[in-house]
C-alpha cells in the first residue's frame, strides 16, 4: 500500500496553487495586450461608446464619444504626408488641428465637436464606423484627400449634419444612401470620386441647397424627382446620364453621355440661368422650350450634333443671352464640325418646316456674340495606392463652388 504524501507537502501546493489562480489574469491579460477601441459595426443601434475603454478619463460624455471616433479615424489612417493629425491624442480633442468646438445647441454649457475639417491634407486611409459617434457636427469637410473604400451607414446617426463634403477622394460603391436621411443636410459634394450606379428619387425630394455629384460613374436614368429639387445648383457633369433633366439656377449637364434630341421636358426649367449641355451627343433641332427659358442667360450646347436650332434661339429674338455652339453641325456657322462627322452620326438631316428652326442656310448668317466658354472640368488629382484595412498594404461646376 503507497505512502500517503507529508501534510507539509500538500499544504505547499495549495499555496503553490493559489498563487498561481492569482497571476494567471494579470499574464492574460498582458498577453492579450491592452482592449482596442470597439468597432461600431454599421448597422449597430446599440450604445456606441459602451464597453470601450476610452483610454483618458473624460467627464464630457459628448467629448468622449467625439475622442472615440477621431481616435478609430487616426487609427484608420495610412499616410498623413502634412502630419495634420499629428497632435490628434490626449483627451483635449477641440485642440485638434481640423476640429472645432461650440456650445450643444441643446445644453450650451456643455462644449462638442460641432465640426471636422480636413480638407487638401492628401491623407490616405479609410473612413472608419465610428464615425457615427460624432452626432453633434454640423458640418464634415474632408475634401481634397485619399480616402478610399465605402461611406459607412453608422453616418446616418448624424442628425445635425449641415454640410458633407466628401469630393476628391476614393470612395466607391453606390450612391451611399446614407446621407438621405440627414435631415438637417443642406450641402452635399461627392464630387471626383467613383461613385456609381442609379442616382434614388429621393435625393432631389430632400431639402438641398447645393448638389455637386460631377466626375463619378453614375449612369442610368437621371430621375424625374430632379425637376422638383428645391436645389439652387446641382452639378452632375461627367457621369453616364441619360434622361430628363430639371429645374435649377445653374444646370451643368456637360461632357455626359446624354444623346438624342433634348427633351421638351425643358421648358420646366423656369429658373435656370445657365445652362450647359455640351460635350454630349444630343443631335436634331434645339428646341425652343431651351432658348425661351425666361431667366436663360448663358446657354452653352458646343461639342454636340445639333443640326438646327428653333427660331428663337437667335440673338435678335434673346439678345441678351450669350449662346456657346461651336463643334455642332449647324450650317452657316463657323466653327462647326465636318459633314464627315455629321454624316456618321444622323445621315437624316432636320425638318425645319415642321420644327421651325433656322440653321442660316438661307439669307445672310446673323453675327455671334462672343459666348462665354464653358469651363473645363477640373483636373482630378493622379490616383495613388489606395490604402485598406482588410488588404495588404500596396493595394463643379468649376471653380464656382462654395
Amino acid at each position: 500500500m503507497a505512502a500517503s504524501p507529508p501534510r507539509h507537502f500538500l499544504f505547499s501546493l495549495l499555496i503553490f496553487s493559489t498563487f498561481l489562480l492569482l497571476l494567471l489574469p494579470p499574464i492574460i491579460s498582458a498577453a492579450n495586450g491592452p482592449r482596442q477601441l470597439h468597432h461600431l459595426p454599421d448597422d449597430s443601434d446599440s450604445d456606441t461608446d459602451s464597453d470601450i475603454n476610452a483610454g483618458p478619463r473624460i467627464k464630457n460624455p459628448r467629448i468622449r464619444r467625439a475622442y472615440l471616433a477621431l481616435q478609430a479615424m487616426k487609427k484608420a489612417i495610412h499616410s498623413d504626408p502634412f502630419n495634420t493629425t499629428a497632435d490628434w491624442s490626449g483627451p483635449d480633442v477641440c485642440s485638434y488641428t481640423g476640429v472645432f468646438c461650440s456650445p450643444a445647441l441643446d445644453k450650451p454649457s456643455l462644449d462638442v465637436v460641432s465640426g471636422v475639417d480636413l480638407n487638401g491634407a492628401d491623407i490616405a486611409g479609410h473612413l472608419p464606423s465610428q464615425l457615427g459617434l460624432l452626432t453633434d457636427a454640423a458640418l464634415i469637410h474632408l475634401n481634397s484627400n485619399r480616402f478610399c473604400g465605402v461611406v459607412p451607414k453608422t453616418l446616418s446617426r448624424l442628425s445635425l449634419l449641415h454640410e458633407l463634403d466628401l469630393s476628391n477622394n476614393r470612395l466607391v460603391g453606390p450612391f451611399p444612401s446614407v446621407v438621405l436621411g440627414m435631415r438637417a443636410l443642406r450641402y452635399l459634394d461627392l464630387r471626383y470620386n467613383d461613385f456609381e450606379g442609379a442616382l434614388p428619387e429621393e435625393l432631389f425630394e430632400k431639402n438641398l441647397d447645393a448638389v455637386f455629384l460631377n466626375d463619378n460613374r453614375f449612369d442610368s436614368n437621371i430621375p424625374q424627382s430632379l425637376g422638383s429639387s428645391p436645389a439652387s445648383a446641382v452639378i452632375l457633369a461627367n457621369n453616364r446620364f441619360v434622361g430628363q433633366l430639371g429645374n435649377v439656377t445653374v444646370f451643368d449637364a456637360s461632357y455626359n453621355h446624354f444623346t438624342g434630341a433634348v427633351p421638351e421636358t425643358f421648358a420646366g426649367l423656369r429658373s435656370v440661368e445657365e445652362l450647359d449641355l455640351g460635350h454630349n451627343v444630343f443631335t436634331g433641332v434645339l428646341p425652343g422650350a431651351v432658348c425661351n427659358l425666361p431667366k436663360l442667360k448663358n446657354l452653352t450646347f458646343s461639342h454636340n450634333f445639333f443640326r438646327g436650332k428653333s427660331s428663337g434661339c437667335s440673338s435678335k429674338v434673346r439678345p441678351g443671352l450669350l449662346f456657346g455652339d461651336e463643334s455642332n453641325c449647324l450650317s452657316g456657322r463657323s466653327g462647326q464640325r465636318t459633314p464627315k462627322e455629321c454624316a456618321s452620326m444622323d445621315n437624316t438631316p432636320a425638318d425645319c418646316r415642321k420644327s421651325n428652326c433656322t440653321d442660316g442656310s438661307s439669307g445672310k448668317p446673323e453675327p455671334k456674340p462672343k459666348p462665354e466658354p464653358s469651363p473645363p472640368p477640373l483636373s482630378k488629382k493622379q490616383p495613388l495606392p489606395c490604402f485598406s484595412p482588410d488588404v495588404a498594404k500596396a493595394t463643379a461646376i468649376s471653380g464656382a463652388v462654395p
